[in-house]
């Protein structure tokens, strides 16, 4: 079975490595996993004043969101918290109430950052937002990249060997994580 996952990108750089990242994670899924982004640079500032007449933008994103199996975030840490780009979009796609288009979709946390933590602080407070918004989470393994210029290339390649099977395991670990949350709620 294909399953159809939506990514985000938390940086709304055009130069972000973690659209670099985006590219080598691609590459490296199982053919059972397609990829299509939805992009969250055209979103309004979130307020409740909009929710009972959505503006366009919202309107395309929510529905690309509700038309994925699964979601998959890969994101820079900004101030050791969640860009507020990204913070604004998962704003918007969990309202109005009764109208979270997260729900019961299996989701992943990636992230690349010059720093030597990686993205751990925000993947953290990503993990908090996601168990309130009822989004599955693939707990382990963790993906916490201290990026490196030589290692990916613009078309996704890894040019390290223990980093592209690191980051080919997390990949084939997500395939399995979204067929067994699917499984569960979508029983056949």
């Amino acid at each position: 079975m294909t399953y159809r996952v939506a990514y985000l990108i938390g940086s709304l750089s055009s130069r972000s490595i973690n659209r670099r990242l985006s590219k080598a994670l691609i590459t490296l899924a199982p053919p059972q996993l397609e990829f299509f982004e939805v992009g969250i640079g055209n979103l309004p500032l979130f307020s409740p004043d909009h929710e009972n007449d959505l503006p366009g933008p919202v309107i395309a994103y929510k529905a690309a969101l509700e038309s994925a199996d699964g979601v998959m975030f890969i994101s820079p840490e900004y101030n050791r918290s969640i860009p507020g780009a990204l913070k604004n979009a998962i704003d918007w796609g969990s309202r109005p109430r009764g109208r979270n288009s997260f729900a019961r979709k299996p989701t992943a946390i990636v992230g690349a950052s010059t720093g030597a933590i990686g993205t751990a602080v925000m993947q953290s407070q990503m993990r908090s937002v996601l168990s309130f918004l009822d989004a599955p989470q693939l707990n382990s393994p963790e993906v916490y990249i201290t990026y490196s210029p030589e290692v990916y290339g613009e078309d996704g390649t890894v040019h390290n060997e223990a980093t592209r099977e690191f980051l080919a395991h997390f990949m084939a670990e997500y395939a399995g994580f979204v067929s067994r949350v699917l499984s569960a709620i979508k029983p056949d």
